[in-house]
């Protein structure tokens, strides 16, 4: 602990600064959304690891990731400051290892490239630990809308990460040639060039994704309705009495149906419920399933009904579903939710955790994971459905378009998190989505946000939140794949190994310096000369020059000593 504390007030003035740039990479984000801010963050915080040793570096990731989080994740305080504050902390210890790493690689040649492939490295494993990741405040979710989308079209969100932290780290190494210019007393040719270089990168990385064709013509289209009944209140207590959430729904569904009978509006094709729109299982509660039935028939079209339903086998354990009901047939096919949320739905270590942290006892029950894509057939639609949180798992919305789904709907309920930013943070990823598999996203929401995506990322139709609406549209329905679909995880693995490849050469030339062997820096790659770094070298000299001196009278002295006969000792 004395260490660590030493260590802060050595390191002071870059922990600020390094707070800094966390909270201004939380301002790119949702509700804020100020992507600019993302390559600035990234740049500020690659300067300042630059040249540091691996704990100074640990540290400042530390303080630029926490505060990062902390303002990220403040819509968590519905729960407790507590969490926000607990949850931040854990998810900067990630930020921490990042900064080591991007201190040691930084005196490798080409630190800009190994520090962006350590960006997506550091996201790859925050994405999987633990308890299956927590992907929130990827680079690439601040990025939506910026000139780096089209990049998830070939790469998905990985590639997208990439891009920005190359942009940023490139605009890091321009700034430091540009110091360096305005420091030295003779300007070197090489100096202008590689700050040139460096920025004109930046420039050729920003400007690809103008290059990437985002393919968006549909095969043919079906005509939606999206239902948002509202809820009874937000915050942790949302459901309110029983069926007072579903009833919410069934009567803005019967009252399109009334629209739909008097001519004002156009009969859908299908209508799309949100999670937990059902708050009751309905195939245990009749009166639940009464209700869904009533609407379903009065519409006369197929409905994708989100509801919470108790496990045929598993007793204690219960699933989130997404119910195709039909007008005739009544509930069909269905999707359970494959990736439930830990604290959240179920809680880990129930037995043990339960007892010190009694607030996990307010999930009463554990949701069981489902084995299988949401592709459905809803009406004359085979939609994919994704619950939630899965929507910013990579491999959930990929493994359902590969496996036939024509657009995608993700049914959410972010009723606890209402008008604290989260609802916009999860639209964002819905937008990703859309460019990276060249579907239309349809995201279904009980207090909002509900909205209806296009292919290119753009928001056709959305809702404000505690309202009740409904959203018709005609979807438009496509079946070519993107590149980034066919070639999977390979290029997040391909650039997160080449991320752990340079730490394992900045490891080796580290074991060389201090074993007294000199690494061989590449041609063109020494640092620019720096008037104080030639002045801290003659010191060194003089002060090296001095100890050869003295080890020479030194020796001289003995010799003579040597040399005399004894008894003359003087």
């Amino acid at each position: 602990m004395r260490r660590l504390l030493a260590l802060g007030r050595r390191e002071a003035p870059r922990t600020a600064l390094a707070a800094l740039a966390g909270v201004a990479l939380a301002l790119a984000f949702p509700p804020t959304g100020l992507w600019p801010l993302s390559l600035v963050a990234v740049a500020a915080f690659s300067l300042l690891t630059r040249g540091r040793s691996a704990r100074q570096g640990a540290w400042l990731g530390l303080a630029f990731g926490w505060p990062f989080f902390i303002v990220l994740l403040k819509w968590l305080h519905v729960v407790g400051w507590d969490v926000v504050v607990g949850l931040a902390f854990l998810q900067g210890l990630f930020l921490a290892l990042l900064g080591a790493v991007l201190a040691v690689t930084s005196r490798l040649p080409v630190w800009p490239l190994w520090g962006a492939c350590l960006w997506v490295c550091e996201e790859f494993l925050r994405d999987r630990l633990p308890f299956g990741g927590f992907p929130w405040g990827r680079l690439a979710f601040a990025n939506t809308g910026s000139p780096f989308t089209p990049l998830a079209a070939l790469g998905g969100a990985p590639l997208v990460t990439f891009a920005v932290a190359l942009t940023g780290t490139l605009l890091a190494a321009t700034a430091l040639m540009a110091w360096r210019l305005r420091a030295e007393a003779a300007r070197t040719a090489r100096t202008y060039g590689t700050g040139l270089a460096a920025l004109l990168a930046a420039a050729a990385v920003m400007a690809a994704g103008y290059a990437v064709p985002v393919p968006t013509k549909a095969a043919d289209n079906v005509r939606i309705a999206v239902v948002q009944g509202n809820v009874q209140q937000p915050g942790m207590d949302f459901l309110g009495r029983p069926m007072k959430i579903l009833n919410n729904h069934v009567k803005a569904t019967l009252d399109l149906a009334e629209r739909v009978k008097q001519g004002k509006e156009q009969k859908p094709d299908l209508v799309i419920w949100p999670e937990n729109a059902s708050d009751l299982d309905p195939f245990k509660w009749p009166e639940a399933g009464d209700r869904i039935d009533k609407a379903v028939k009065a519409i006369g079209v197929p409905v994708l009904v989100g509801a919470l339903v108790d496990h045929p086998t598993k007793k204690g354990y219960v699933e989130n579903q997404g119910i195709v009901w039909d007008p005739k047939k009544g509930a069909g096919a269905t999707y359970t939710k494959q990736h439930p949320v830990p604290f959240g739905e179920y809680v880990p270590f129930r037995d043990q955790l339960s007892k010190v942290i009694t607030r996990l006892q307010r999930v009463p029950r554990d949701f069981y994971p489902g084995d299988h894509t949401g592709v459905l057939q809803t009406g004359p639609a085979r939609l994919g459905d994704v619950i939630c949180f899965e929507v910013a798992y990579d491999e959930i919305p990929r493994d359902t378009v590969n496996d036939g789904a024509r657009a995608l709907v993700v049914q959410t309920n972010n009723a606890t998190y209402g008008n604290t930013g989260q609802p916009e943070q999860q639209l964002v990823m819905s937008k990703l989505r859309a460019v990276e598999h060249g579907r239309a996203v349809v995201t279904a929401a009980p207090s909002g946000i509900s909205a209806v995506v296009a292919p290119d990322g753009t928001i056709q139709q959305r809702t404000e939140e505690f309202t009740q609406d409904v959203i018709t549209s005609d979807l438009p329905l496509r079946d070519e794949i993107t590149l980034a679909d066919r070639v999977g995880a390979a290029p997040e693995w391909v650039i997160a190994i080449v991320g752990v490849l340079s730490c394992a050469a900045a490891w080796i030339l580290g074991r060389r310096r201090r074993d007294g062997r000199p690494a061989q820096p590449a041609p063109g790659t020494q640092d620019a000369p720096n008037p104080q770094n030639a002045g801290k070298k003659q010191v060194a000299g003089e002060q090296e020059q001095t100890r050869g001196t003295g080890q020479t009278r030194t020796t001289t002295r003995q010799q003579e000593r040597q040399a005399r006969p004894e008894g003359h000792e003087q």
